[in-house]
């Protein structure tokens, strides 16, 4: 509805609109009648589904809430920005495509000239245990506000303290958002099916336009 920062109205689906309960009356059970009649409708109920609750692993009280779908945009599209740049950055750094990172530890490789001291499990463990820990301390904030821009720590530099700049910034960062999880379905699709890491697919693509190809 244009409510929200960055809202387009984008959503095909229709997954965001209200949700509204209808009460209806009970038929008529005369078994002395020849015709009973069903239950008309009493009335509509469309309750207040962006309310968090005391449950911290499930906090909100509808799943299909406007505020639950845009903290869960922000969430991934926050994961995808940092993805992005780290595929860049690593495959950079080492010249290994990220879809073969596992393997490549796996099999006691190095990172940026360094030896990597954990083997695969021990890494899983680490970020299971981490994220589990990341998860359910965000998820223990009941403002709705705070649980998509906490603020504090994760504004150093204090850009959002000013209102008419701290707007600004959130539209530009989901439009990024947008952006990044476009490009992290590009590159899944690109490993999927090709077997080609980022930096490799962006050399194809550049020899394409040249005749390398």
């Amino acid at each position: 509805d244009g409510s929200m920062v960055g809202d387009r109205g984008f959503d095909p689906l229709g997954l965001s609109k209200p949700t509204e309960f209808i009460q209806m009356d009970l038929d008529a059970l005369d078994q002395n009648k020849a015709v009973n009649k069903a239950g008309g409708v009493v009335g509509t109920i469309t309750p207040d589904i962006d309310q968090v609750s005391g449950d911290s692993l499930s906090p909100y009280s509808e799943a299909f809430g406007l505020q639950r779908f845009r903290e869960c945009e922000l969430i991934h599209g926050r994961w995808c920005m940092l993805a992005t740049l780290g595929i860049i950055v690593g495959e950079s750094a080492t010249g290994v495509s990220w879809q073969n990172a596992g393997e490549y530890i796996l099999n006691g490789g190095t990172y940026a000239g360094l030896q990597v001291p954990f083997d695969v499990t021990q890494t899983s463990y680490i970020e299971g245990i981490l994220m589990l820990g990341v998860e359910v301390l965000r998820n223990t904030e009941r403002d709705l506000e705070k649980r998509c821009y906490p603020g504090g720590a994760f504004d150093p530099l204090g850009f959002a303290s000013d209102s008419e700049k701290s707007i600004n910034l959130k539209e530009a960062e989901i439009r990024h958002s947008r952006l990044a999880m476009v490009a992290m379905f590009g590159l899944g699709t690109q490993a999927l099916f090709f077997n080609k890491g980022c930096l490799e697919s962006l050399t194809y693509f550049g020899n394409s336009f040249s005749g390398g190809n």
